[in-house]
């Protein structure tokens, strides 16, 4: 499977990110690999009633109904269509563990799937104990890159981390820099179960072809 994060980026934000996810439906269809979009969460609705596949939130904050100007609430993600969100994102991420314990439970109150990123093993095996649905290993100074892939810069690291996630039970994500299906298989030889893709997709001049390229790692 393949978490595709449109962050901010132009090609994912209002009418080009439907346009974007109506690539994402008719490559994952054509594939049978699941790509799941993680977007803005003023697009969810807009986009979830568009497309068939699973559209998830970029984040969500640790607040209840009340005065929490600016804040994500859980509750409206879910309403307009998300089915889970990526938490602690190395963009986003939370001050404390406590904090990101706190979202984590309120996106599980309302129904939404969590995926919870990690920048290392110590922290990895920490959010594994919150029991998310996925757990990604993603060093932040690999993020964007586009020469070096986390699947050959840390191949002794994916392999720590995926003894960890199944002893835990939880999928592994990977992601940074990965960008080719050279990188995808590599990171499923490794013990991944699915890789974490933002930039490579989202500033393609054919995202389609970008995408189809990543997915061929999973066959190839």
């Amino acid at each position: 499977m393949i978490f595709l994060n449109y962050k901010t980026y132009e090609n994912g934000t209002g009418e080009k990110a439907l346009f974007m996810s109506k690539i994402v439906e008719d490559v994952s269809r054509a594939s049978g690999i699941k790509i799941i979009p993680a977007v803005q969460a003023l697009d969810i609705k807009e986009i979830t009633s568009n497309v068939s596949i699973e559209v998830w939130s970029q984040k969500i904050d640790p607040v209840t109904f009340g005065a929490h100007t600016g804040s994500i609430l859980p509750e409206s993600v879910f309403e307009d269509g998300a089915t889970g969100t990526l938490l602690n994102h190395s963009e986003n991420k939370f001050p404390d563990f406590e904090t990101l314990s706190i979202a984590h439970d309120r996106a599980k109150e309302v129904g939404l799937k969590t995926l919870i990123f990690a920048k290392d093993i110590e922290e990895l095996e920490k959010i594994s104990s919150l029991h998310p649905d996925f757990i990604s290993y993603e060093p932040p100074e690999l993020i964007g890159s586009k020469d070096i892939s986390v699947a050959y810069a840390k191949p002794e690291v994916i392999s720590s981390a995926t003894i960890m996630s199944k002893n835990a039970g939880i999928p592994l994500i990977v992601g940074a820099g990965v960008h080719s299906r050279e990188d995808v298989k590599k990171c499923l030889e490794l013990g991944a179960v699915g890789v974490a893709v933002a930039s490579d997709i989202m500033n393609a001049i054919d995202p389609k072809k970008e995408l189809l390229d990543l997915v061929e790692g999973f066959t190839a």
